[in-house]
């Protein structure tokens, strides 16, 4: 298995830029005046129409970038979610390309972020790309340390050939932080820390046209944490591809796409029960898409071949050779450009991974069982469409089967000893992941509008419900997300203003109580006893953002940060408090 990782690292080397972990989007940047992409519309990735003979000279001026847009509350006490989609409005144009800029605010935030590159003449473009965001916690809160910074370091190529495109994306992170949230005990002054090294090295090519290889893709992570758990993960990903097939006189163009990826994933942990897991997975995805206009027919499946293997100290390793069949069929029927009905079932396995776990919740304990989850199908229908290209909206609903859910629920103390001097994971503070099977149900709003030429607005609302085997709630999961925003230019385009409203609704989870009791037989005569709420409640909340950018000379601005100004004083997850009411400000350089 370790000859299997090393394989696909080295073939990393030779192709470009992927974004790490599951791609939850990916969007294609072409500079559009009037009609911008805008999150989670017609994101769905199908065989569409091609572009014959698209201009190599062309596609080089319009560089294509693919971005992760992940989107947290931003006021959450983890640092890194301010990154996860800055709320400051971004200038258009090359000279937005290079910038370095600094910021300050209260809970002793810093923050820095730097973007510069360079385009060669042999239109070979190297940068370097870096993020620094550090806060003093909340002091008033906690008698005990919750401090939070994040790094991240990266570098990067861009190639524009005649025939493609070429990306490699080279990036180490550190994020520094505390197990803060301690809610059944009072341990004072105690090492809290957890620290999570990760480097990436990604890449991408994708050709203009898509004749036999559309593209190839690799990523891989290497992950280390503070209580020596240590993550190895590679993966490549060939889509082959005939595109624009006229079959007759029909109108009906063929599409025949084959995608064929392998995924490798080695997790040691070396605390507690020292659990690990080692998976290879080989998958294929043949499809076939008739279309007519804007409407088609894509009819395919996927396979997934997975060897995996589990062990820790309490278990003999276990090994599991499974093949998966995955339906996947969609169909859209164009109306008109305003009115597109569309519907499909799918489905898929994804390898849940510890660096993965992490970006959901930072506070699991650094000891993990970790399984695939298994959607065996998600049927769905819905209705998008372009209103004059001033109203985009897209509104679906589905339901589906799955198996091993993924989830987080509280933990208990590791040990009953009657004292504090005990292990930063050791006081009821962390998470572990369970899982479940069972149905889940999801309706999902988005709407963008786009008033004037110098405005847009934007809102979005998802409704996901769970009724599983074993479990009566799906711990820490909302039963509705919404968000709505805004971004206004004016004076010339040197004012920017923004606006982020994110809403929750309560989540369910567990908890626990403890007490001190006599027990004659421990050695200090005393033992903490615990109680578990299997129904707990962690609020919902409404939190909002407002951000301004002043462009002083084309060289030079001034931003304002506000996050979370009504100071909701929510948890995103039992004892772990958000930040309140924060306004940073800060200079901008670009060059």
């Amino acid at each position: 298995m370790n000859k299997r990782i090393q394989l696909l690292s080295i073939l990393l080397l030779g192709v470009s830029q992927i974004a790490f972990s599951q791609i939850k989007e990916e969007k294609l940047v072409l500079n559009k005046k009037r009609e911008p992409e805008v999150k989670k519309i017609e994101k769905k990735k199908t065989s569409v129409e091609t572009i014959k003979n698209y201009p190599p000279e062309e596609k080089s001026q319009n560089p294509v970038q693919y971005k992760i847009t992940d989107v947290p509350a931003v006021s959450d006490f983890k640092t890194s979610t301010i990154q996860g989609e800055d709320v400051a409005p971004k200038f258009q144009g090359s000279a937005q390309n290079n910038y370095i800029q600094f910021g300050m605010g209260n809970f002793g935030k810093i923050l820095g972020d730097a973007n510069i590159s360079k385009t060669l003449d042999n239109k070979l473009e190297v940068g370097i790309d870096a993020h620094f965001l550090s806060t003093q916690g909340l002091k008033k809160e906690y008698l005990w340390d919750s401090k939070q910074s994040s790094t991240t370091l990266g570098a990067f190529v861009n190639s524009y050939g005649d025939k493609g495109k070429f990306n490699l994306n080279a990036e180490y992170g550190l994020n520094s932080y505390n197990y803060y949230g301690i809610y059944a005990l009072e341990p004072g002054d105690v090492d809290l820390d957890q620290r999570v090294n990760q480097f990436k090295v990604n890449g991408y090519y994708d050709f203009y046209s898509n004749e036999i290889l559309n593209d190839v893709r690799v990523k891989s992570s290497f992950l280390k944490d503070h209580f020596d758990a240590q993550e190895n993960q590679a993966s490549i990903l060939a889509n082959l591809s005939k595109h624009a097939i006229e079959i007759g006189k029909s109108g009906i163009n063929l599409n025949a796409d084959l995608g064929i990826g392998m995924e490798t994933v080695k997790t040691d942990f070396a605390i507690r029960e020292k659990n690990s897991s080692n998976f290879f997975n080989t998958s294929l995805s043949p499809k076939v898409t008739f279309r007519k206009g804007d409407s088609y027919l894509m009819l395919g499946s996927s396979f997934s071949f997975l060897n995996a293997k589990n062990s820790n100290d309490v278990m003999e390793q276990v090994k599991n050779n499974k093949t998966y069949w995955f339906p996947q069929a969609e169909f859209q029927f164009a109306a008109a450009k305003e009115f597109k009905f569309y519907g499909g079932v799918d489905g898929g396995l994804k390898l849940n991974t510890y660096g993965d776990l992490l970006q959901q919740n930072p506070f699991i304990v650094s000891d993990q069982m970790l399984r695939p989850t298994q959607t065996k199908y998600h049927f769905y229908a819905g209705l998008r469409g372009d209103i004059d290209e001033t109203v985009k909206y897209d509104v679906s609903a589905g339901y589906g089967k799955m198996r091993d859910i993924l989830f987080y629920k509280a933990n208990d103390l590791f040990n009953n000893d009657f004292t504090l001097n005990r292990s930063a994971y050791n006081f009821a503070n962390t998470f572990s992941a369970i899982y479940d099977d069972g149905n889940v149900s999801d309706i999902k709003g988005s709407i963008q509008y786009f008033p004037l030429e110098n405005l847009v607005l934007d809102g979005e609302v998802q409704f996901t419900k769970y009724d599983l085997k074993n479990y009566e709630d799906i711990y820490n999961v909302p039963l509705l997300n919404a968000s709505i925003g805004a971004k206004y230019t004016m004076l010339e385009k040197k004012l920017m203003l923004g606006f982020k409203g994110i809403f929750a609704t309560d989540r369910t989870t567990n908890s626990y109580a403890i007490e001190a009791v006599p027990d004659a037989n421990a050695p200090t005569g005393m033992v903490y006893r615990s109680t578990e709420d299997k129904n707990d409640k962690v609020g919902g909340y409404a939190d909002l953002n407002l951000s301004a950018e002043y462009k002083i000379h084309k060289n030079f601005s001034i931003f304002a940060l506000g996050n979370n100004l009504l100071s909701s004083k929510y948890q995103t997850y039992k004892g772990y408090k958000v930040l309140g009411a924060q306004i940073v400000g800060g200079v901008k350089i670009s060059f």
